[in-house]
């Protein structure tokens, strides 16, 4: 993300946050696949205009996470009505769900960063520093 939010969209993404979580929490849904998911919103992105918010999250394990989405899609009307009622805002933001790769993407350059050939390369460079430096 290259734009920088701004602390009205980090709070209203909290509260969405805060509203959707406690909704799965509490089983609030019609969906079995949800109910029985160990889900983690990890974040919510507002846009500018707090009309749209992206719902970044993972399941355990990173299972079942398209029928995950798919189901939480479907019930998606739920979410925002719960969020319509609980925080008053202006518009109500239309709410998309997506699934957080950070979690894959971090444990991808941990994989790299112990990889033989890697640590083989960063020992050579810190070694050249060294002589270099004396």
């Amino acid at each position: 993300m290259a734009e920088k939010l701004s602390n009205r969209q980090l709070r209203v993404g909290q509260e969405v946050r805060r509203v959707i979580a406690e909704a799965i929490e509490q089983g609030n849904v019609r969906s079995p696949e949800i109910a029985n998911a160990f889900i983690t919103i990890t974040q919510v992105i507002m846009s500018p205009d707090l009309k749209y918010a992206t719902v970044y999250l993972m399941t355990l394990n990173g299972k079942n996470l398209g029928l995950v989405i798919e189901q939480l899609t479907a019930e998606k009307w739920l979410f925002k009505k719960l969020v319509a009622d609980k925080l008053k805002l202006r518009y109500t933001p239309e709410i998309n769900f997506r699934v957080d790769d950070t979690f894959a993407e971090a444990e991808k350059i941990n994989r790299l960063m112990h990889d033989p050939k890697v640590m083989a390369d960063l020992e050579k460079k810190e070694n050249e520093k060294e002589e270099s430096a004396e």
